[in-house]
């Protein structure tokens, strides 16, 4: 029998996630945004994108100058200057980066996991790489297996995509689930959790800056999620195929790799030998 324990910080935040594939709709049918989406970037020369604040090595804002900087705005940038426009940067949260998306007020959105409730609204276009699921443990895990005991406690933030994953490949393993990735940390730090369960680019992150909290294992076989860009929904495919194109040739061209760990270097100090190889880029 499965043996699991959830630690759910409020109902009322599940009523609220369960209305936002309404609240989506409705902002779908009140945006009245009708032309294509590459003719507009074509015809204003400018292409617009949300960026979110704090969100090193993905989005950074210096407070002292206001320049952005971050991975994703180095691949912004990239793809502005092959289409020869303006890059234009909107403030946003990853929460409201859909509405955003959907009402047109952004073009597009760089790391977006497309989950199937975001394919009903926006659009994706073919992923940017791929971002390795791991744990963050004193203790040793070498694969998935050894974490599918109803005696390891494992930290996740609720609804995320370590906890959809989790809960697939370890539904044996008691998972507790907390509101943010801050407090799963939180229970792994204060001796709560046996391990915590991110993304290798976040892990390598929080080990960073506190790396009393143990060591970063990749459990095999390989579990990872696609990083990918969302666009607004529309029939018209010209400006998703694009998108789709230059990231083909970013790809052919060496850039994805190093433009993702020379960001992660200089804004959290991870070292390009800090990560491992079995981590896919």
């Amino acid at each position: 029998m499965t043996n699991r324990r959830s630690f759910i910080t409020s109902v009322a935040g599940l009523a609220a996630a369960s209305a936002i594939p309404n609240v989506f709709a409705q902002a779908a049918a009140a945006t009245g945004s009708t032309e294509p989406t590459l003719a507009r970037v074509q015809r204003t020369k400018t292409l617009r994108i949300g960026a979110v604040r704090g969100a090193a090595p993905y989005y950074n804002k210096d407070l002292a100058s206001g320049e952005w900087g971050g991975f994703m705005i180095d691949f912004a940038k990239s793809l502005a200057a092959s289409l020869n426009v303006k890059l234009d940067i909107t403030e946003t949260t990853w929460g409201n980066s859909v509405l955003d998306l959907q009402t047109h007020k952004i073009d597009l959105f760089f790391g977006m996991n497309p989950t199937p409730a975001r394919r009903e609204v926006i659009g994706f276009t073919e992923p940017l790489f791929l971002n390795a699921f791991t744990v963050v443990s004193k203790k040793e895990f070498k694969t998935w297996a050894d974490l599918n005991k109803p005696e390891v406690k494992i930290a996740v933030d609720i609804g995320s995509s370590h906890d959809q994953m989790i809960s697939r490949v370890c539904p044996n393993a008691t998972i507790v689930r907390l509101e943010k990735a801050d407090d799963a940390t939180l229970a792994l730090q204060t001796g709560r959790v046996d391990a915590q369960v991110l993304v290798w680019l976040l892990a390598l992150n929080i080990l960073k800056k506190n790396p009393a909290l143990g060591k970063m294992y990749v459990p095999q076989p390989l579990e990872a999620t696609s990083t990918n860009i969302g666009v607004p929904k529309e029939e018209d495919k010209a400006w998703v195929e694009t998108i789709n194109k230059w990231i083909v040739a970013e790809r052919a061209a060496g850039k994805i790799k190093p433009t993702v760990l020379g960001n992660l270097q200089k804004l959290s100090g991870v070292k390009p030998e800090d990560v491992p190889p079995q981590i896919p880029l």
